[in-house]
């Protein structure tokens, strides 16, 4: 997805945006477009990341972390949007606290390219924060649910969220066929924090290509 188009998925997302709103702000480089799109609107936003919560404080955003009441929007970006608009996030490090965002918000609204439209969630990686503690009994755990793990980062530098805790990146042979499914025997796993999968949350999909700029679902 280049920069312009980026920009033009930003901006459309920004339209959505009312002076007043609390709204959700997911991570990736998408969403710093919608934010650069909102330098002249009054809101307030709950990041899902500290580098959001960064990003926002340097262009004038007042946050919070601790929201008293339901979100009017959040806008995140996604690593595969399925035909239902389901999703994978977490490629990015901070699907937990995209997820607690997500769950809390009338509308989440996704601003993603075209390249991730799957006709099956899986085609990559699947991420899993788990707790430090114990994590291999974890992984070997996750290991019986058809899928090989990969912890990210490696054991000598591993990747940590900003919960402290740790991710494995899973791979499913043949992508996930019943992905609500899937999602509820992942969250029963012991040492499981959360996982990468979206499963019916998203209410709209602002997708930025070639020809302009299209939506799926509901969006307003």
């Amino acid at each position: 997805m280049s920069d312009e188009q980026k920009a033009a998925a930003g901006s459309r997302a920004a339209e959505l945006v009312r002076p007043g709103m609390l709204v959700g702000l997911g991570s990736g480089t998408t969403v710093h477009y919608f934010l650069e799109a909102l330098r002249e609107v009054d809101f307030v936003g709950v990041p899902t990341s500290e580098e959001t919560a960064r990003v926002a404080r340097s262009r004038g955003v007042a946050i919070t972390t601790d929201p008293d009441r339901e979100l009017d929007l959040a806008v995140d970006g996604a690593d595969e949007i399925d035909a239902g608009l389901n999703l994978i996030k977490g490629r990015g490090g901070a699907l937990l606290r995209e997820k607690l965002v997500a769950l809390i918000a009338k509308r989440f609204v996704i601003i993603a390219d075209e390249s991730k439209l799957v006709p099956r969630l899986g085609a990559g990686v699947l991420p899993v924060e788990v707790v430090p503690f114990m994590w291999r009994q974890t992984a070997r755990r996750l290991q019986g649910l058809a899928a090989t793990w990969e912890l990210r980062g490696g054991e000598s530098k591993p990747y940590v969220t900003d919960n402290g805790n740790l991710i494995l990146d899973l791979t499913i042979p043949g992508g996930i066929a019943e992905p609500e499914k899937y999602a509820r025997v992942l969250k029963e796993v012991p040492g499981v924090c959360e996982h990468g999968l979206f499963i019916g949350m998203a209410t709209g999909v602002i997708i930025g290509g070639s020809r302009g700029v299209r939506e799926l679902g509901s969006v307003h």
